[in-house]
């Protein structure tokens, strides 16, 4: 078992657990194995045209990775978000649809490359990619070294087997002596450890926190009630609860409980691209794109009104 690194304060978040519960309750009911195009042949993928201000403010002092194309660093993890398709080698999902349409408002070739989650950090600090469009959650430590155009709610799911007498997950005393899955060196790691922790103040029992490497091993793990429960990205865990059933919800919170949380594109600190990018998603927003692409993949639920530079990120611990 790893061991957490950062955690969050525990203080009160009932009000933004129920918000967010009714939500992700909402989206898990919509989304059907059915929604999506897997196919290589995304020929429904939607597209736009080249947004001359946006293109304008880009710095003349900035450096592509490759000429006339937009490398987007991008981990091939977590459906809806993004996969591979059939092929097995083209990327689908909402993330590579939503680095598609920033290509075409920048009127610039769209390149994915696919990279480990844990990787995105060195693969913008060493120029491998322009951007990163991959769950990453705003925090004012990352912002140190890193800008950020928001662009999706973070919302985080519990899940449990279909046949596992726990009716609701919603706050801290709720996971007492629960053997939880969750993800190593993310933010809901940090909550569920801020969550024990405050729990363990309090004379309840620990949480036991079990980490996977392996997705499909932690799939096995949790169905086959090895695990009472996981907390993770709610839109992966809805996805594959449509797709294979056996599992289901039974709360949800924000990305940075106890306070709401955006992920957004990320790119190099002072490099001059963020801002652009935001002028980018917010005209995608006015247009009506953004929602498109967002229906496209059932992910209404996790909407922005609008896109912000380097909003107040979660707070250092």
């Amino acid at each position: 078992m790893k061991h957490g690194r950062n955690i969050l304060s525990a203080v009160a978040g009932t009000l933004v657990a129920l918000a967010m519960g009714l939500a992700g309750t909402a989206q898990a009911a919509s989304i059907t194995s059915s929604s999506f195009n897997l196919s290589p042949d995304q020929h429904d993928r939607v597209r736009t045209t080249p947004d001359a201000a946006a293109i304008q403010a880009v710095p003349a002092t900035f450096q592509f990775a490759q000429k006339d194309e937009l490398v987007i660093g991008l981990s091939v993890a977590w459906p809806p978000l993004s996969t591979y398709a059939t092929d097995a080698k083209t990327v689908v999902g909402f993330d590579p649809d939503l680095a598609q349409l920033v290509a075409d408002g920048l009127g610039r070739k769209l390149k994915i490359v696919p990279i480990a989650w844990e990787d995105w950090p060195l693969a913008l600090q060493s120029g491998k990619v322009d951007a990163v469009v991959s769950n990453v959650t705003v925090t004012e430590q990352r912002k140190e070294k890193f800008d950020f155009s928001t662009y999706r709610r973070d919302v985080l799911g519990f899940y449990v087997p279909d046949s596992s007498p726990i009716k609701s997950i919603r706050e801290p005393k709720d996971v007492a002596g629960l053997r939880v899955i969750t993800d190593s060196g993310t933010n809901q790691e940090k909550i569920l450890l801020a969550w024990d922790k405050e729990n363990v103040a309090h004379g309840l029992k620990p949480v036991q926190v079990l980490y996977y490497d392996d997705l499909a091993v932690r799939d096995v793990a949790l169905r086959s009630g090895r695990a009472d429960a996981i907390l993770s990205v709610n839109s992966a865990l809805a996805y594959a609860a449509a797709q294979k059933g056996g599992i289901r919800v039974v709360g949800t919170i924000s990305g940075g409980w106890p306070i709401l949380a955006d992920v957004g594109i990320t790119t190099r600190r002072g490099s001059g691209l963020a801002a652009p990018l935001t002028q980018l998603l917010n005209d995608l927003i006015s247009s009506g794109k953004y929602t498109q692409v967002l229906d496209r993949w059932s992910l209404g639920t996790e909407a922005i009104d609008k896109a912000r530079t380097n909003p107040p990120g979660l707070p250092k611990s």
